[in-house]
């Protein structure tokens, strides 16, 4: 008994030596060599060769969206300050308020300015009083130069004929210089009356500014940020009042990069799909001409209609601009397979029923299949049985129509 183990043992190593380190010996020996894949799908003795199921593809023009990912921001945003010092005397309006143009956001203590503008406005009285005054003093000190200038004339016509002493004369000339340094002299006061009254006007204006900074007012329709200053603080030149923002339109603003930049155009359709699930739509209507400096990318507004209000600032959103269409054929997601380098692509029919294998671009996902580039115009794509066939192996394709 202890003999016939041994024996069996014996047979059995040798059968697992042969199996493991002389498998090809043992195949060859038993007729039966190993067949690579493409052997294996090549035609045998019988002429039998691998069938698969085609489709006829003809490639369609679509719409190429530029995919982007953004975020929402406020059309418009402003920080209300205050201009002058004054003691908040209005109560404050609570963030999330919504406020329409020139609603009043804070209203300060106006002291004394009243009383400012009031003294102003007296001045440009006074001033205006002068004035006739200064007038009439120009007008009065021409008129005695020319009195002066008569005199003289005939005091010198006088002299001439030996009738006027040359003291005389004199003192015509005289009198002439006098009245003219008269007349410069009133021209001077009429001029001082009229920078006064200027003076005071400007001061009536300055008064006036003061008091229509005493309301700090929204400059468009939108919602409050934030509290407004509270009743009773001391605003200060460059003290925050409140904030207002303008949610509509909104804006969805994203980075384009640099390979894509040039495919947007102004005022092409854009959509957007929010992280809610909200869906808008609206158009580009800013694209950069500078990178950014870091990321190389170039940002792009998009402006959507918000009437409800009910899109938020910042808020991210998958955006879809319109582009140029391209070239494209719709398949079967099955379709789609890998090569030994790993590249995405389809194997297809060629002439002679040969395999070939064709890379290709991915453009969109839908719920008809998948839309893709590098295709011929015209293509047999091989749906059924793709996985069962290499480069180069003859194949008995079976066509089917397109679905519709």
């Amino acid at each position: 008994m202890r003999i016939v183990q041994i024996l069996t043992a014996l047979i059995v190593t040798g059968v697992l030596y042969l199996v493991v380190f002389e498998r090809e010996q043992l195949l060859a020996f038993a007729g039966a060599a190993p067949q690579t894949e493409q052997q294996a799908n090549a035609p045998d003795d019988t002429g039998h060769v691998v069938s698969v199921v085609a489709q006829a593809m003809q490639a369609q023009e679509i719409d190429s969206a530029v995919i982007l990912r953004g975020q929402t921001e406020a059309a418009r945003k402003v920080e209300l300050r205050s201009e002058i010092t004054g003691q908040v005397i209005s109560s404050p309006l609570r963030k999330g308020k919504y406020v329409t143009r020139d609603t009043i956001m804070c209203e300060l203590d106006p002291g004394t300015r009243q009383a400012n503008l009031a003294e102003a406005n007296a001045a440009i009285a006074e001033a205006e009083a002068a004035r006739p005054e200064a007038s009439a003093r120009v007008i009065e000190a021409q008129a005695v130069l020319r009195e002066a200038e008569i005199n003289a004339r005939a005091a010198r016509e006088l002299s001439k004929n030996g009738y006027a002493s040359e003291t005389k004369l004199a003192n015509a000339e005289a009198a002439i210089e006098s009245a003219r340094a008269a007349v410069e002299a009133a021209t001077g006061g009429l001029a001082s009356a009229e920078a006064r009254i200027l003076s005071a006007q400007a001061a009536v204006a300055s008064a006036e500014k003061e008091i229509d900074r005493l309301t700090i007012e929204a400059p468009f329709d939108g919602i409050i940020e934030d509290d407004t200053a509270e009743l009773g603080s001391l605003m200060q030149p460059g003290s925050l009042c409140g904030t207002v923002i303008q949610l509509d339109p909104i804006k969805v603003v994203g980075f384009v990069p640099e390979t894509e930049v040039n495919r947007i155009e102004m005022g092409a359709k854009a959509g957007a799909r929010l992280t809610t699930g909200q869906q808008v739509v609206g158009r580009v209507t800013f694209l950069s001409r500078s990178a950014d400096e870091v990321t190389r990318t170039f940002r792009v507004e998009i402006d959507v209609a918000n009437p409800d209000l009910d899109i938020r600032e910042g808020q991210t959103a998958e955006v879809a601009i319109s582009a140029p269409g391209a070239k494209a054929h719709l398949l079967p997601q099955s379709s789609l397979t890998l090569n030994d380098d790993g590249a995405l692509g389809v194997r297809v029919v060629d002439t002679g029923d040969i395999v070939r294998f064709i890379p290709v671009k991915v453009l969109r996902d839908t719920v008809d299949g998948i839309w893709v580039s590098g295709l011929p115009e015209t293509v047999s794509v091989i749906v059924v049985g793709q996985e069962y066939v290499v480069d180069g192996v003859t194949v008995k394709p079976t066509y089917r129509e397109a679905q519709r």
